[in-house]
């Protein structure tokens, strides 16, 4: 399977946010990351599900939707009307087998999520209940963080217990994704490369994402 990249929209100008979502289209990326903050869960607020659903109006890309938001359970049912993959943290406070469920249930792609303090054998157990498994490489909440190495243990253990056990997941890594560290993360079982600062502060976007999935 070839590396998706999902480019996070976080650190894009929302002025010109449907050029550059035409411009991701062209450069051939697979999906859009939309990280959902709440001021709660994370030190930030960012936006909700009005924005999504005029994102989603204007392109035909998968929305990668990713809550960091307090008690999740609480709004699945209106982000799942708007994301095709939607993910929530582990560590959110929600029950995590009935909200995965929920996620299915209501027609969308169900992803959890772990931050850096999280070992990822908590969530094994959950593991039959997702169809994308996202590891931060960095502390939820701001874009433009260095890459934490950790997170590459992390994709590695959850690669081989996926393969064990022969599930159908992708693994998605999030956080200081570049030329250098792009490799390592894929090395190390990662099947999505979210990526923000690098893709759009690029001169050229289609080149940087090309050369990325090169890696």
């Amino acid at each position: 399977m070839s590396v998706k990249i999902s480019p996070s929209v976080l650190t894009a100008d929302f002025l010109t946010l449907k050029d550059d979502i035409k411009r991701l289209e062209g450069a051939g990326t697979d999906m859009l990351h939309l990280d959902v903050m709440d001021g709660i869960f994370v030190p930030n607020i960012s936006f909700g599900v009005p924005v999504i659903k005029s994102i989603k109006k204007h392109t035909s890309l998968p929305l990668d939707v990713h809550l960091m938001i307090d008690r999740p359970h609480r709004y699945i049912k209106q982000f799942a009307e708007v994301a095709d993959y939607l993910g929530f943290h582990y560590e959110a406070g929600s029950d995590v087998a009935e909200t995965l469920k929920e996620i299915r249930n209501l027609g969308c792609k169900a992803c959890l999520t772990i931050k850096p303090c999280t070992a990822p054998q908590e969530i094994f157990e959950y593991l039959p209940l997702c169809d994308m498994v996202l590891v931060m490489s960095v502390e939820p909440g701001f874009g433009g963080q260095k890459f934490m190495p950790q997170a590459l243990e992390k994709l590695s253990v959850l690669r081989k217990e996926i393969t064990k056990r022969r599930l159908d997941i992708l693994l998605e890594v999030d956080g200081g994704i570049n030329a250098e560290t792009a490799p390592l993360a894929v090395n190390a079982g990662a099947d999505v490369l979210v990526a923000g600062n690098y893709i759009f502060s690029a001169e050229n976007m289609k080149a940087t994402v090309e050369a990325i999935k090169k890696l």
